[in-house]
């Protein structure tokens, strides 16, 4: 999984730690002590550079991490990390060690390992979601709705959240919003019959909105704690729907729009997130696939280009492959 950027990441503290010449401690270079992290003209000589070695620091200039930041920068962009992000990324790793002389007792590699994570954690920022504390502020029944093209798994992720949510306390009731496709009825059937949760539907071809309406005032009067609602895959360019979709939020007034797309998709997912956006607020990003992901482009990008949280990441066909999102844990992965 994410071996792409996991790659990139590794080559550029080899890279890096490959720069600086180890100097024994028992130098006899003379000391010329300098506040730790002090930010330092560019040309630096060498008797310097030397001392600090011998001291157990080491000086970052700019002509030593131009060309690591430089492949560094398009390894991130053919693991489809989108420009604004990549760029974001190198622009902080950048302002972090250029000019600074750290100390290194626990290596180089740690040094900019530390840096890379805190650089990638700012990108990341937008993905802290306590899904638990939302539930606990929001009265029943919460209603949330899935959105996103055709094929992304957006009906089986809808499954895997309702068999979460059972693990968490909560009950739920299915309803499917997807008149358009022949067979979609049958597909959530499967899923209820599996999971015994109730389903709503109506007829294929009629008002998806009164499907879910009916599904809201199924809740309330059986009082049950969340309402999934599905909604037909559509592509992000097919106006009809995407009105259809803007509809859908206006006479519902959703809790929770989550949008669903495959990990792999890299920079198509935050091209579609970005217009199913404009038509219906997204709330929050479920990247299904991941196991099958080996660049992480998407990932990383679509927290910080929708400034919107990734909530959950989802593998395999079991209704428990569903992960809440972490962005810590996710870059020590990256990272490690």
């Amino acid at each position: 999984m994410f071996e792409s950027l996991k790659s990139s990441f590794t080559r550029f503290k080899k890279d890096l730690k490959s720069n600086f010449t180890e100097v024994p401690l028992d130098s006899n270079i003379p000391p010329q002590p300098t506040p730790m992290e002090e930010p330092l003209v560019e040309n630096i000589s060498l008797t310097k550079k030397a001392s600090s070695l011998a001291q157990g620091k080491v000086i970052f200039e700019s002509k030593t991490l131009s060309g690591p930041l430089h492949d560094l920068e398009l390894a991130l962009l053919s693991s489809d990390v989108e420009l604004s992000v990549a760029e974001t990324i190198i622009d902080s790793v950048q302002q972090d060690l250029v000019g600074t002389q750290r100390k290194i007792t626990k290596g180089i590699d740690v040094v900019v390992e530390d840096t890379l994570k805190k650089a990638l954690l700012s990108v990341l920022d937008e993905s802290t979601f306590n899904f638990e504390s939302f539930l606990s502020d929001h009265s029943s029944p919460l209603v949330i709705i899935f959105v996103g093209v055709n094929g992304v798994g957006k009906t089986t992720t809808l499954a895997k959240l309702s068999h979460t949510l059972d693990s968490m306390g909560h009950s739920t009731v299915l309803a499917n919003g997807d008149t358009y496709r022949a067979g979609a009825n049958e597909q959530l059937h499967v899923h209820s019959e599996a999971l015994g949760k109730k389903l709503i539907t109506h007829q294929q071809g009629g008002d998806p909105t009164a499907v879910l309406y009916d599904a809201v005032e199924y809740a309330k009067a059986h009082n049950i704690d969340v309402v999934l609602c599905d909604t037909a895959g559509r592509l992000h360019t097919n106006k009809d729907l995407m009105s259809q979709l803007e509809k859908i939020n206006r006479v519902v007034s959703p809790d929770l729009t989550i949008f669903v797309d495959e990990a792999i998709a890299g920079q198509d997912a935050v091209n579609r997130a970005r217009d199913f956006n404009e038509m219906a607020p997204i709330d929050g990003i479920i990247l299904t696939k991941v196991d099958a992901d080996t660049s992480g482009g998407a990932a990383i990008s679509i927290a910080h280009a929708l400034k919107k949280p990734i909530l959950f990441l989802g593998s395999g066909q079991d209704y428990s492959d569903l992960e809440p999102f972490n962005s810590v844990s996710f870059v020590d992965n990256l990272l490690n």
